[in-house]
């Protein structure tokens, strides 16, 4: 408990993006989000008061911090299960806790738990040899997806095998460095979908509208919110798929259900025990944002509403090729005089190609019109060129 306000101390492990914006919304609810961060000058490092350095994979800095916090909750799912588990037994509290937690860290196991519940996904298999690739290909037809169980994201850990041949020249190649592997059936899916959920220790939840997520080389550029098209049945039966999850994994805090729409309902792609990109629309379109509800779940407090303010659009704002001559204080003051109504969210990272380094949101109508603003919001801020010929006065 902190001394000076009464109020419950949260620590977050990880000093990214997300911590950056739990930050942002645990200021409002009075408090300062307590952070261990591996470096300086990661982004919550720039932002947050209290900020520890050590890494997550240190036993004694785990410790550390953990005795000067009510709770940790985590900026990513890198924290291994050795480390959670013992921090449980000295009582540490973490939400979500390690139980829950290793569904997100491994891929094979989360399935084998969504299957055994009778939760809709596609195919898979776990793989020891390429034969259990070659048998899989043969028995669900190719191309099939192949998997690194653990470790993967922002696409990352997962290549598509069009053929016999490509397995047999790759899955050697992983097996020899040690890369758990399981591999899925590859879904033929209309769009990718993402249904935002949160759950608290006293099991309240709350649904957010589901949106779609567009990927490109598997990052997520772009956020619909809701989904364009969605009717509200197949909205209600995603939403409800979501909080089932989070009740049977026993998951505390924000859960993104990463889903695959196809013309017989909706499969299960991936989770996230955390804010997710898919739930960054929520800082300027929804009456609680992501990061702030992660708070109160986390703390037990009563859930925020949901309730969407207008549709939005977000758009991430992806690294340049080649980093601008103008400085990113320039970008912002010709962005806002072009589009005085987007919102600019910035992680204050270095630039580099494909990072993530912000996301802007727009709210209103989804028309093209829109999707189009948001689009060329992101990428004047990451390139400093304007792809529609607009001229700078």
């Amino acid at each position: 408990m902190d001394s000076r306000t009464g109020l419950p101390v949260v620590g977050m492990v990880g000093g990214g993006q997300l911590a950056r914006m739990t930050h942002q919304a645990a200021i409002s609810l009075g408090q300062s989000l307590r952070v261990l961060a591996v470096s300086e000058g990661e982004s919550a490092g720039l932002v947050a008061g209290e900020v520890t350095y050590g890494h997550h994979t240190d036993p004694e800095a785990l410790r550390s911090f953990a005795r000067g916090v009510d709770v940790l909750t985590f900026d990513h799912e890198h924290v291994p299960q050795p480390l959670l588990r013992t921090l449980a037994d000295e009582k540490v509290v973490s939400r979500p806790g390690p139980s829950a937690l290793a569904f997100a860290q491994d891929k094979l196991r989360m399935r084998e738990r969504l299957a055994g519940h009778g939760i809709p996904g596609p195919p898979f298999a776990a793989v020891s040899s390429t034969d259990d690739v070659l048998d899989f290909g043969r028995a669900h037809s190719w191309p099939v997806v192949l998997k690194a169980a653990s470790g993967g994201y922002d696409g990352r850990g997962v290549w598509t095998m069009h053929s016999a041949d490509e397995a047999r020249a790759l899955v050697p190649e992983l097996r020899d460095a040690g890369t758990p592997l399981l591999v899925e059936a590859k879904v033929p899916m209309r769009r990718e979908l993402s249904a935002l959920v949160a759950r608290s220790p006293f099991g309240q939840g709350a649904a957010w509208p589901v949106v779609e997520t567009v990927q490109s080389d598997g990052i997520n550029t772009e956020v619909l919110a809701p989904a364009p098209g969605l009717d509200e049945a197949r909205t209600r039966h995603a939403q409800d798929l979501a909080l089932r999850i989070a009740e049977e994994l026993d998951v505390v805090g924000v859960l993104a259900v990463e889903l695959f729409e196809t013309g017989e309902g909706v499969l299960v792609n991936e989770l996230a025990m955390r804010p997710h990109n898919s739930g960054h629309w929520t800082m300027d379109g929804s009456r609680t944002s992501q990061f702030e509800q992660h708070l109160r779940a986390v703390l037990d407090y009563p859930l925020g509403s949901t309730d969407p303010l207008a549709p939005t659009v977000m758009a991430n704002v992806l690294g340049a090729p080649e980093t601008p001559s103008m400085s990113v204080d320039e970008r912002l003051h010709h962005l806002f005089a072009r589009f005085p109504d987007v919102r600019v969210h910035l992680y204050g990272k270095a630039e580099r190609p494909g990072r993530k380094l912000g996301h802007v949101n727009l709210l209103g109508e989804l028309t093209d019109g829109q999707r189009h603003r948001a689009r060329l919001a992101a990428h004047w801020l990451s390139h400093a060129e304007w792809p529609d010929g607009y001229e700078i006065h």
